[in-house]
Order: structure tokens, then sequence, then C-alpha cells
């Protein structure tokens, strides 16, 4: 069963969005927040906002066997083929089946060749960053190992399962108060935005809104005051809403186990939302400022620090 159709953000028409996001605003914030009612807006307007991009991207439909060496040539050869083929099925004269013989060998002799072509130029143009890419190609990648974890009959028990061995239960949150805004609170700017969404990977995985960097960072250039106006009131109340905490879980199977019975055997790669990470590095940045100002840190501490290095601490040493 193939999986269904995904947005192909490669093809999204910026120019589009750019129209669209001029006559796009997000709903007013509530003037006393709680934070249900904060979460609630927040939720409300992070997916109107992916909700308008995913429109402007065409959809991509992804299938196990993509041919990147696929050309037009070969779709014609591929009819002049078929169409013999049937013509040979229809009148089964021994002219007709020397066409088919030969439209057959021209066929997949121009596969062959388009194939090798391709790969001679993806090594000539090969980089340190797809060597890995080069390598599954020639040598294939493993076969994917589903969960037979014991007592669990179908997907859903197994998913199951392994929530509950990766993510224990806790006992339930206490009720949630009112967020007050901190009377000293320095709203959230674009310049702090930029220097947030340059430091991660265009081809990090995205979370559940399968909304990658490369959107966001192009939204950022063509709007720069929306991703803000959706962050700022959760930093000024300091909330985290549970919104941003759901993700993707991504089992993977241990290589070399004995026997995948166990769930001990996986483990779980979490994707969250791009929006929660540009919250997560815009506060783990104010409150990095916030301990240098304070001097809350050692003035010879060198490790996760900005501008500290292993010189620096072989100097004190």
């Amino acid at each position: 069963m193939l999986p269904p159709p995904t947005p192909h953000w490669a093809l999204l028409d910026l120019g589009a969005v750019g129209k669209a996001l001029d006559a796009f605003t997000t709903l007013p914030c509530p003037t006393r927040p709680t934070p249900n009612s904060l979460s609630r807006w927040f939720d409300i307007s992070s997916t109107r906002l992916a909700s308008l991009l995913t429109s402007h991207a065409p959809s991509k439909h992804r299938c196990p066997r993509s041919k990147p060496w696929w050309s037009p040539r070969l779709s014609s050869l591929r009819r002049e083929y078929h169409r013999f083929a049937r013509i040979s099925r229809l009148d089964p004269s021994q002219l007709n089946w020397s066409n088919v013989k030969s439209s057959r060998r021209t066929y997949f002799k121009a596969i062959a060749s388009a194939k090798k072509a391709h790969w001679s130029d993806f090594l000539s143009s090969a980089t340190p960053h797809s060597l890995w890419t080069a390598m599954r190609f020639a040598f294939g990648r493993p076969p994917q190992r589903f969960p037979d974890v014991q007592g669990a009959s179908d997907p859903a028990e197994v998913a199951e399962t392994l929530l509950d061995y990766f993510f224990p239960s806790k006992p339930p949150p206490g009720p949630l108060l009112r967020h007050t805004q901190y009377e000293d609170y320095t709203p959230l700017t674009p310049e702090e935005i930029s220097r947030a969404l340059p430091k991660s990977s265009n081809t990090s995985a995205p979370g559940p809104d399968h909304i990658p960097y490369s959107v966001r960072k192009s939204l950022h250039r063509i709007q720069p005051s929306l991703i803000p106006s959706l962050l700022d009131p959760l930093v000024a109340h300091a909330l985290h809403p549970p919104f941003l905490k759901k993700a993707l879980g991504i089992v993977l199977d241990k290589p070399g186990k004995p026997s995948y019975d166990s769930p001990s055997s996986f483990r779980v790669i979490v994707l969250l939302r791009i929006l929660s990470k540009i919250l997560e590095r815009v506060v783990a940045s104010r409150l990095s400022a916030q301990t240098a100002i304070c001097s809350l840190i050692h003035p010879l501490q060198c490790g996760s620090l900005p501008g500290r290095s292993t010189a620096d601490a072989a100097l004190i040493l």
C-alpha cells in the first residue's frame, strides 16, 4: 500500500503565498488569557497558517521505487513498445512479432543507458553529504523489521506497547492557573527569529505538520512579523502549549539484535514541530543572555557556551 500524497514543498508557489499572506490575519489574542484559551488560540492560528501554506504546494505522490533517471524519450519508447505488443496480439504475424522484439530491445537498452548515465552524473557531482546516499544506492537498504512484540496482534496494539515502553504514563498534571504577563517583558522581535532560523538545517525532518525549515525560512523572509506574532504571547505568558508538544515518533530497529520481539530492540526518534524548535531556540538564547548579565555562570565555565572552545579550557589549565 502506497503512502498518501504529501505537499511538494520544493515547488511551493512563494509568489502566491506572499499575496495570500497580505490578506492573512491571525486571530486576536485573548485580552485576559488562561492557559486553555491561549493554547486554543495558538492551535487555531497555527493550523490556519499551515492550511494556507499547504494549499499553495502541489501534491507529491511518493512511490517505493522512484526513477530519477526517467526521461521523455523513455516514455516514448515505452508507448511504442506497448503499441507494437497490442498489434501483435491482434495480428500475430512474423512481421509484427519482429517489431515487438526490436522495440523491446531498444526500450530496455535505453533504460540501461539512462541508469548508467544517471549513476555516473551522480557520482561525478557527489559531495561528502551524499556519500551515504551513494552507498545506499550501491548496496541497497537493509530490510525494515516490523516490531513483533509479544502479546500484540495488530499495529494498534504494537503502537500502544511501544508507547508504554518508551513513554511510561505519568501522574496527571495539576490544574492550570492563570498566567500573567511579566511587567518587564521584552516583546519578541523578528530579528530574534532571524537569528534562530539559520541555525537549523533545511534537511531536518519536520514534525506532525510536515512543514520543513525551508518553508518557515521563506515565510519569515516574506512576512517577518508573522512568526513573532504567533510566538510572542507564548513567551510573554511563559506557556508551552500542548499543541507544540505533539510529535511524530519514528520507530527504528537496532541492528545486530538476536530477535525483534521486544521493544528494547528498537529506538524512537521524536520529530517536533518546527515552531516548537524555533520557540525553544529563542527562549534558550534569552536565558543564555540573562545568565551572563546576572553572573549565574562561573567565569571559567567553557562547555555549552558561545565563544568558548577547547582552546579556552586548555589556556585556563
